[in-house]
């Protein structure tokens, strides 16, 4: 007698009649998501630990992070939305923010915080469409694509397939080495099943590839559920105060323009998937979806994370069925449920995320292909911006070389009226930080 009482209760919060779908659907998209997403919890503390965070801490807030994103996504929007620390964003976190530029974590996590305070203030003042429409679209997809492809560089060498060279600054691994071999087996594996649609691909290619890693002799058996290991090194570990350094405004814009223009275009995506659009063009909800997605970025760096956004992978819960809140908060569940398997995210290695992130990486590449090639002033600007991502290790160095050549380029050719005023402005504080910085 009480099920039917809780799925009218459901029905009612989640107007699931409403949006043609029913509780069993939604549960369904929800695990079906999750699956296409669980990958990040073990990718994501591999990378996070490599900036010296605690494996175990990082794991845990992970899936906290994405399990309260989820929730913040499915309870006040209501959209079938997944999300989790973003990809290519936590890699910046690690290799440039703290390798190359020498902050320690707690700074950067700073700077995770007073992005996603900005990212949350365009969102509520409105200013963030303002903001979107602004910046040249060629630029926007250089961006997207230039993060795959730091992001494929930190794979392939992560996996060995790429090494550091006197003669030649890098030139490729051996594969005579089992770990550069599993990578890319790994690599190829996610490739082929995921072209062939398998359900959860990239999650079996990582766990398989472990799998033979541990007949191998490289992988030690650590179990595979315990409690959760502890948030205490992580949880309100940011450094603000630290943050608050003239050198890290490049990284604060850098981590809030990468996440607003991906999470723009990841929404857009799933509202035209969902049925969420109407006839008259209206978005159902979509402003409490963006201000969803902008508070969990701040959400996220108070236990650990870096910027939490919107996962593409979202589409494969909204194929399943998934129309509603419903999905997410089934998502945020599953992650919740996640934390107890850290023996298990602890015996993931390297050279297996590694091929994963490879993967992402090109699909992430996909954006060239809505630049404007005929045109030289968008061509050259979009292709300084992927190019300079990888090639100084700093997708704040892509985004400024980018813009500043944009800017020249239109102003030298006649084109001033296609600058806007958020350009200059932008274009003023990077020529400043290359200047004075």
């Amino acid at each position: 007698m009480n099920e039917p009482q809780a799925t009218g209760f459901l029905d009612r919060f989640f107007k699931l009649s409403e949006h043609k779908t029913n509780v069993r659907t939604e549960l369904i998209a929800g695990m079906t998501t999750f699956v296409t997403m669980a990958y990040i919890i073990f990718v994501n503390p591999n990378i996070m630990s490599d900036a010296g965070i605690d494996h175990g801490a990082a794991f845990v807030a992970t899936c906290i992070g994405a399990a309260l994103a989820c929730f913040l996504m499915g309870l006040y929007a209501n959209w079938p939305v997944g999300l989790a620390p973003g990809m290519g964003l936590n890699a910046f976190f690690t290799y440039t923010v703290v390798g190359d530029m020498g902050y320690n974590w707690e700074i950067a996590l700073g700077a995770v915080f007073l992005s996603g305070i900005l990212f949350v203030i365009l969102s509520f003042w409105h200013i963030r469409e303002w903001l979107l429409n602004s910046i040249p679209a060629s630029l926007r997809f250089a961006m997207g694509a230039g993060v795959g492809l730091f992001l494929g560089i930190i794979g392939l060498k992560t996996a060995g397939i790429v090494v550091d060279s006197p003669a030649t600054l890098i030139t490729m691994g051996s594969f005579t080495e089992p770990s550069v071999l599993l990578a890319g087996l790994c690599f190829l594996m996610i490739a082929v099943l995921s072209h062939r649609r398998v359900f959860g691909a990239v999650l079996i290619s990582i766990l398989a590839v472990t799998l033979i890693g541990w007949g191998l002799g490289l992988v030690e058996y650590r179990g595979l559920v315990s409690m959760p290991p502890s948030l205490a090194p992580t949880f309100l570990a940011m450094d603000i105060a630290g943050a608050f350094d003239v050198a890290m405004i490049s990284v604060i814009l850098a981590f809030l323009f990468v996440n607003m223009f991906d999470t723009a275009g990841t929404l857009m995506a799933v509202a035209h998937r969902a049925n969420l659009i109407r006839e008259d063009g209206y978005i159902e909800n979509m402003s409490k979806a963006l201000k969803a997605d902008s508070s969990s970025s701040v959400v996220g760096s108070l236990v650990g994370c870096p910027p939490v956004t919107s996962y593409v992978e979202s589409a494969s819960g909204i194929a399943a069925g998934g129309r509603t809140g419903l999905t997410a908060v089934t998502v945020g569940v599953l992650f919740a449920a996640a934390v107890f398997l850290a023996p298990l995210a602890g015996m993931i290695p390297a050279y297996a995320t590694a091929g994963a992130l490879i993967y992402v990486a090109m699909l992430m590449m996909g954006g060239l292909s809505q630049i404007e090639w005929e045109d030289q002033t968008d061509m050259i600007p979009a292709i300084v911006t992927v190019v300079m991502m990888p090639l100084t290790f700093s997708i704040a160095n892509g985004i400024a070389l980018g813009f500043v050549t944009y800017t020249i380029m239109k102003v030298c050719t006649g084109q001033k009226s296609k600058i806007s005023a958020a350009m200059y402005v932008l274009c003023a504080i990077f020529v400043a930080k290359f200047i004075f910085l």
